[in-house]
């Protein structure tokens, strides 16, 4: 089965969960993981779906082995495992990466729909990230709206500085990425 016939059926079966219209574009990818490379160190990547950004993140050198995914979906979970052997791949919410995966992580990659998301099951999300990040270490999120997909009360919060990136007018929506970092 095609990516895009998987995240159909899986936007029609759990339209929340999956919380987009289209899947994410190669040019978003690209934008999402720019920077990454052979030496970018352990590489953690939350709602991967389809494994649009898991190409990218590939492609760009990331060697298998140091990417870990987190996804809840079933059949995108074993889409995933099927298409790129030598990842780890867990059914598990990104709130237990810290749990899961070593402190140390160079980036987390997020393709989750934050701003959909009740604000505890956000600033979860987003603590887990930084639980795992080295301290010089990346979180980058894109979203849809013309504001960073965090608050300025959890940013501030979480003590983070945020540089807005791309805006990539060729994904439907246009959607801008964001890194985090601490401040």
């Amino acid at each position: 089965m095609s990516d895009l016939a998987l995240f159909r059926r899986r936007l029609l079966k759990n339209p929340r969960q999956v919380s987009a219209i289209a899947p994410s574009s190669r040019t978003l990818a690209r934008a999402m993981t720019l920077g990454l490379g052979p030496n970018s160190g352990p590489v953690v990547e939350f709602g991967p779906g389809t494994g649009r950004f898991t190409e990218a993140i590939l492609a760009r050198g990331v060697p298998p082995e140091n990417l870990t995914l987190f996804e809840l979906d079933e059949e995108f979970v074993d889409h995933l495992r099927k298409k790129f052997p030598g990842v780890t791949v867990h059914q598990r919410p990104a709130q237990e990466a810290a749990r899961l995966v070593e402190p140390g992580v160079g980036t987390v990659i997020s393709g989750l729909p934050l701003l959909s998301m009740p604000p505890d099951v956000r600033e979860g999300i987003v603590s887990a990230a930084f639980a795992i990040l080295a301290p010089r270490g990346h979180y980058v999120q894109f979203t849809y709206g013309p504001r960073p997909p965090l608050p300025p009360e959890t940013i501030e919060a979480l003590r983070l500085k945020v540089n807005k990136g791309h805006k990539v007018w060729a994904n439907l929506p246009p959607a801008t990425v964001y890194r985090f970092r601490r401040a």
